[in-house]
């Protein structure tokens, strides 16, 4: 199986959807703004205006995450982004371990029926090169320390701590966050 790992840019709008727009273009899901915007302007977009502000993002210069293919096929995403630019910059469970500007990987997310496969891995490694071209000094990921244990679906979104050892990142500190029951730890990865 190969992975081709591309940055969500504009002309990829209509994958981006796919992977994290409704059905129903009128619903108030995530579209991974969540941890992208601080919770005011969360609770302000609602339905389509959601959409419209993810294709927004995929206009700026730099792309608001990356899409995963399989055989020209989307399945899956990551979001990444310098963190100076998401509500982690001011988040009081989730600490800072210096003034790097570093970059965040936060959502991962691989579509139902291609789970398994590793994607996830190839979308932890396409983050990162991302952040790499766009000379991140740092990466960051804030996954859930589940020692092993089953992680329910709808919560391995932020990713586990094996994943992201797996990529070469090292935990750098814990957090007073948890996800899904279990506690949150802060990996890192070094890009100089």
């Amino acid at each position: 199986m190969s992975i081709e790992v591309k940055p969500a840019t504009a002309a990829r709008f209509d994958d981006v959807a796919i992977m994290l727009g409704p059905k129903n273009p009128d619903s108030s899901v995530c579209w991974c703004l969540s941890h992208r915007l601080d919770s005011k302007t969360n609770r302000e977009l609602v339905g389509r205006a959601r959409g419209d502000h993810v294709r927004k993002l995929c206009s700026r210069k730099v792309a608001p995450g990356v899409l995963g293919y399989e055989d020209g096929e989307v399945v899956g995403w990551a979001a990444v982004a310098p963190r100076a630019e998401l509500p982690f910059a001011r988040s009081r469970k989730i600490p800072h371990v210096d003034e790097l500007p570093v970059w965040s990987v936060w959502c991962i997310r691989v579509r139902p029926g291609h789970r398994g496969k590793g994607i996830s891995h190839a979308l932890l490694d396409g983050a990162v090169a991302y952040a790499r071209s766009c000379r991140a000094p740092a990466i960051e990921g804030y996954p859930v320390d589940n020692k092993g244990e089953k992680v329910d679906p709808t919560m391995a979104y932020v990713g586990t701590r094996a994943l992201f050892e797996r990529a070469g990142f090292i935990k750098a500190a814990d957090t007073e966050s948890i996800s899904g029951g279990f506690p949150r730890v802060l990996m890192r990865l070094d890009l100089r």
